[in-house]
């Protein structure tokens, strides 16, 4: 009888490592299955917004060009944010105002990728290896903190691209890059990588502040209306 009761017991105690394992298994898969579906949802939202609103970035950067060959004595190219848009419609009709779009949704994929992710994944290694709490907005400004610098970090590359691209004469015959990829190779190779981060530190000043606001804003809304911490 005593050999029944220790089998039994034996066997109570593989089944319980058994169903143990099995927790544990489980519950890392649907960590990565959380992380995974926070770099869909990042890199999707990202480029879907930045291609509606890619038009408005081209005037923007078309524009922020012709305040410097202002600061250089030269004669800008446009009077005005309307006489920017209007100019490039005339001249390469609605298909040019979405000229760059492709390394811009790259960049803001990119961007969102980073911000959601590493929001994601340090606010849930915070609240599990320190005394920190899902509500405390100590925890959110720490988190949006790291989830800022990892966008700027992910997304500069892509922004260099993108304003370079945006920045091309309509004309084919005086583009200097065919398309992003072109650009990247380009950059790299006559300047260095180092290249793809000029201006790594404005980018994470405007970053930063963007996404504390947002990540802040949005925990306090989400806990006033009842629906817990993202």
């Amino acid at each position: 009888q005593r050999r029944v009761h220790g089998k039994q017991w034996y066997q109570r105690r593989v089944h319980g490592k058994q169903w143990y394992q099995r927790r544990v298994h489980g519950k890392q898969w649907y960590q990565r299955r959380v992380h995974g579906k926070a770099v869909v949802a990042g890199a999707s939202s990202g480029a879907a917004g930045q291609l509606v609103a890619s038009p408005t970035d081209l005037i923007k950067v078309q524009m922020q060009t012709d305040g410097k060959r202002i600061a250089c004595g030269e004669q800008p190219r446009f009077s005005g944010v309307v006489d920017c848009l209007r100019t490039n419609y005339h001249e390469n009709g609605v298909r040019g105002l979405w000229r760059g779009w492709v390394p811009n949704c790259q960049r803001a994929a990119l961007v969102q990728l980073g911000d959601l992710t590493a929001y994601d994944y340090s606010k849930q290694w915070l609240t599990k290896n320190t005394s920190l709490t899902p509500e405390s907005s100590v925890t959110h400004a720490l988190c949006s903190g790291i989830s800022g610098l990892v966008a700027a970090t992910m997304g500069t590359p892509a922004d260099v691209v993108k304003t370079r691209v945006m920045n091309q004469s309509p004309v084919a015959s005086e583009q200097l890059y065919r398309g992003s990829i072109d650009c990247l190779t380009k950059t790299v190779r006559n300047e260095g990588p180092g290249a793809l981060y000029k201006g790594f530190v404005p980018i994470w000043l405007r970053m930063a502040p963007w996404s504390m606001t947002f990540w802040l804003v949005y925990e306090q809304l989400r806990m006033l209306t009842g629906q817990g911490t993202w």
